[in-house]
């Protein structure tokens, strides 16, 4: 009987800000080569034509997907390669073969000869990427307007008396922020001019992030009805929870196989913790703690004005089961029913009325 040769090649690529560093191996695992390339379009290229001399290329295992090695992904998906992202080496495999950019770049060829590495890194080029700017810009706008407000009701609270003794009386929070906006210190010479200075500042840059915040809104509403309209017309979803799991899916939802592993990347399933004769689960405090966070919004609106979340409620009530155990089954409902919207084909049936 004939020899048969290997002729397939599968990359792993350990990525850096200003290198990534890539091994070759064969199909049966035997280690081919190693190199380095830098970490712009030039080098992805000259990595493309590296792997091509090796022999047909089976699949590029690669690391950090979502962020050192996101133009990498796209470029390479974008010529019809096989990606599969790739998650570090555990610990113990680090103590066994040390730490190099050539060491991890093999571990992740050989993670996806392996299979242990199958997940589809997200392609990044469409309208959820936009949507992923902009939240990026909204969330931190909020938090900088929060930090505002505190910081002026502390230098509140400290200012000198007659200033606070005008400001004392004000109410409403827009009120006060355009009374403080519109102070006159005047030339610094006293404590008196120096807090008006301070609070006309700090308030005028709480209007601009105001103002700000308002505009990101309205373009993530846009996209977002654009993107997935049948799932805003769902009961509990708001623009930023529908936000929220777009980002979870990404511009290539079919890289998610079934409701089962959607359910999994937002932390909403029970994890196996049996032992010997020890048969239980515990929660998975894993996944997307931010799609988690947007799923146990949903079933807390549900749970005050839906007619199918009264009624399941108030069954596992009778059965015994208490009100956080309640919320984990719905979460889990949500999960199955935001899947059927995003990721599913459109055989589905509406689950809004079928399912808590």
């Amino acid at each position: 009987m004939a020899n048969t040769i290997p002729t397939g090649v599968f990359i792993g690529v350990d990525t850096h800000k200003e290198v990534h560093a890539a091994a070759a191996i064969s199909e049966v695992g035997a280690h081919l080569a190693t190199t380095t390339i830098p970490a712009n379009s030039k080098g992805y290229g000259v990595l493309e034509a590296w792997v091509g001399s090796m022999g047909a290329v089976l699949a590029f295992g690669i690391e950090g997907t979502g962020s050192y090695g996101a133009g990498l992904s796209r470029f390479l998906r974008e010529r019809g390669h096989n990606v599969v992202e790739v998650n570090r080496p555990n610990r113990q495999l680090r103590h066994q073969k040390g730490k190099s950019d050539a060491v991890d770049a093999e571990s992740a060829a050989r993670a996806v000869l392996a299979g242990q590495a199958t997940g589809r890194p997200k392609s990044g080029t469409g309208s959820v990427e936009m949507i992923r700017h902009l939240k990026i810009a909204r969330d931190t706008a909020v938090k900088s307007r929060t930090q505002a407000m505190q910081t002026l009701k502390a230098i509140i609270v400290c200012s000198p008396d007659a200033l606070r003794e005008q400001l004392d009386p004000v109410r409403g929070k827009m009120t006060l922020l355009r009374r403080l906006a519109a102070l006159r210190p005047g030339p610094l010479t006293s404590t008196l001019a120096s807090a008006k200075a301070t609070l006309r500042a700090i308030a005028r840059r709480w209007l601009s992030l105001d103002a700000e915040i308002k505009q990101h809104d309205a373009h993530l509403e846009t996209l977002t009805a654009d993107r997935a309209p049948d799932l805003l017309e769902a009961h509990g979803m708001a623009t930023g929870t529908a936000a929220e799991m777009l980002l979870l899916v990404g511009d290539n939802p079919e890289r998610i196989h079934s409701e089962a592993a959607f359910a999994k990347l937002c932390g909403a399933c029970p994890i196996p913790a049996s032992s010997g004769k020890t048969n239980r689960h515990r929660l998975n405090r894993g996944g997307n703690r931010q799609a988690n966070a947007a799923l146990y919004r949903v079933v807390i609106v549900r749970m005050r004005a839906h007619q199918p979340t009264l009624d399941y409620v108030r069954r596992r009530t009778a059965e015994g089961k208490s009100k956080s155990e309640i919320i984990r089954c719905l979460k889990r409902y949500v999960a199955r029913e935001i899947f059927g919207y995003l990721c599913a084909k459109p055989v589905l049936t509406n689950t809004a009325t079928a399912s808590p």
